[in-house]
C-alpha cells in the first residue's frame, strides 16, 4: 500500500506508469511528473477506470474515501462513473473522455501500431495537461502554448503529430455536438516552425543506375536480403512495405502484389503489378522459402521479417555510400526517371501510393489504371535490364503472359 512518503519519492519516467494502492486504487505518474488518482473497477463485467483527481490536491486519505464510496455504489448495483456524470454533466465532456471516445471510434480502422503510438503520444503530451479540463473550456491559446513547448524541444515531427491528434479529437467533439468550435482550426500555421523537407539520397542519372544495379547483385549476405535488394528498384515500395511483405499478398496467377491497407502508410490497400522479372524473382524465392509467412524472413527467426535497416546496411556493405543511395531512394529513382521518360504523372503517383492532393482524385479506386500500370511496370523493369545490358523481355511476351 502507498504512503505519502512513498508517493513523494515516486520519480517520473519517460513513459506513463501506475502504482497500485489497494482495492483498485492506483496512482498514475505522468512523464511530466504530475500524479493522478484512478479507481479501477468492474461494472456489468466490464473494466472501468475512473479519475479521482490529482495528488496532492486530492490526498491519499481522500482518494481512499472516494474509492470506498464507489465500492458502496457498486454494491448497490450503481455505476459510480454514471452518478458522477449526472451530478456534474461537464465531467462527460473532459478532454480525456473525448480522447477515449475518439480512439474507440477509430481504432478498428487504424493499425494496432498506429493506435498504440497515438495513445502513447497523448499520454506523454496531452492528457497530463488537458485530460481533466472540460473540453469546451479549452482555448486556442492553451493549445498554442502546449504546441510551442514541444517546438522548443526541437521535436518538429512530434509537434506535427500531436497537433494532428488534437485536431482529430476536437473535430470529433464538434461533430458530436459537445463543442461548437475546434480551437486547433483557428491556429495559424505561421506561428510554428516548418521542418525542412527531407530528401532521401538517390541515383537518377541513367549513366550511374547500372553501377548501382550491379552493386545490388554483388551482395553476399543472406539470400532474403539480397532478393529484397534486387527487387527493390522494380516495385516502388517504401522500405517497410517491401521488407514486411507477406506471401499471402502475392498473387502469382494474376501477377499482382496486393498489400493490405494495415501495412500501407496511406492506410489504403495497394496493388503492385509484377513485371516478369519480379515474378521470376519471387517464384525462385518461394521455392526456397516454404516455412515462413514472410517473403523476406530473417535467417534467425522465420517468424519475423528483415528490416529496412537490413537493406541500408547491405547497401553500405556493397560500397553504396549513404550520400549516394538509401533504401527509400529507389522510389525517387523510379519517379524521376519515369517522369523524364514521359509517363503519365497519375500513373506514377498512384503506383507510388502517394495521397492525391485533390479530393476528387482521392476517391479513385486503388485498382485504377491497372492495365496501364502493368505495362509501365514491365517497361520499367525492361528499362533497368537494358541499362545493365541484360536480355530485355519483349512487350509482346509480357502481354501474352497475362493471358
Amino acid at each position: 500500500m502507498l504512503t505519502d512518503t512513498k508517493i513523494r519519492n515516486l520519480k517520473r519516467k519517460k513513459k506513463l506508469y501506475r502504482v497500485a494502492d489497494s482495492q483498485g486504487l492506483t496512482l498514475e505518474i505522468n512523464p511530466n511528473g504530475s500524479k493522478l488518482w484512478r479507481h479501477r473497477y468492474r461494472f456489468n463485467n466490464r473494466a472501468t477506470m475512473m479519475s479521482l483527481g490529482p495528488y496532492p490536491l486530492v490526498s491519499l486519505l481522500e482518494a481512499r474515501q472516494a474509492r470506498n464510496k464507489n465500492k458502496q455504489l457498486l454494491f448497490k448495483g450503481i455505476n459510480p462513473k454514471q452518478i458522477k456524470e449526472e451530478l456534474n454533466p461537464r465531467i462527460r465532456a473532459t478532454f480525456e473522455d473525448m480522447f477515449h471516445k475518439w480512439i474507440n471510434k477509430n481504432k478498428n480502422q487504424w493499425s494496432i501500431g498506429y493506435v498504440e503510438d497515438t495513445i502513447q503520444r497523448s499520454n506523454n503530451y496531452l492528457l497530463p495537461k488537458l485530460g481533466n479540463l472540460p473540453i469546451e473550456d479549452i482555448k486556442s491559446s492553451e493549445i498554442r502554448n502546449l504546441l510551442l513547448k514541444i517546438q522548443e524541444t526541437g521535436k518538429l515531427d512530434m509537434l506535427k503529430k500531436v497537433r494532428s491528434i488534437l485536431n482529430g479529437i476536437f473535430k470529433y467533439s464538434v461533430g458530436m455536438d459537445i463543442i461548437k468550435i475546434n480551437p486547433v482550426r483557428d491556429l495559424p500555421n505561421d506561428i510554428f516552425e516548418k521542418k525542412l523537407e527531407k530528401h532521401y539520397a538517390t541515383i537518377t542519372d541513367p549513366k550511374e543506375i547500372p553501377w548501382l544495379l550491379d552493386k545490388l547483385e554483388q551482395h553476399e549476405g543472406t539470400y532474403e536480403v539480397r532478393a529484397a535488394l534486387v527487387i527493390a528498384p522494380h516495385v516502388f515500395l517504401r522500405p517497410t512495405e517491401l521488407t514486411g511483405m507477406l506471401w499471402s499478398e502475392i498473387d502469382f496467377d494474376d501477377h499482382l502484389i496486393r498489400i493490405n491497407k494495415e501495412r500501407m502508410k496511406t492506410k489504403k490497400p495497394h496493388l503492385v503489378p509484377m513485371s516478369l522479372q519480379v515474378l521470376k524473382a519471387l517464384q525462385n524465392l518461394r521455392n526456397v522459402n516454404l516455412d515462413s509467412d514472410y517473403v523476406f524472413p530473417t535467417d534467425r527467426n522465420k517468424n519475423k521479417p528483415i528490416t529496412p535497416d537490413s537493406l541500408r546496411l547491405a547497401l553500405r556493405r556493397v560500397g553504396v555510400g549513404k550520400e549516394k543511395m538509401t533504401p527509400h531512394g529507389f522510389r525517387s529513382m523510379a519517379s524521376t526517371r519515369l517522369n523524364e521518360l514521359g509517363y503519365k504523372d497519375d500513373l506514377i503517383e498512384i503506383q507510388l501510393s502517394h495521397l492525391p492532393a485533390n479530393k476528387v482524385r482521392a476517391a479513385y479506386n486503388h485498382a485504377e489504371y491497372l492495365n496501364e500500370r502493368r505495362l509501365m511496370m514491365q517497361e520499367w523493369s525492361d528499362y533497368l535490364d537494358n541499362l545493365q545490358n541484360k536480355e530485355v523481355i519483349s512487350t509482346l511476351a509480357f502481354q501474352q503472359s497475362l493471358f
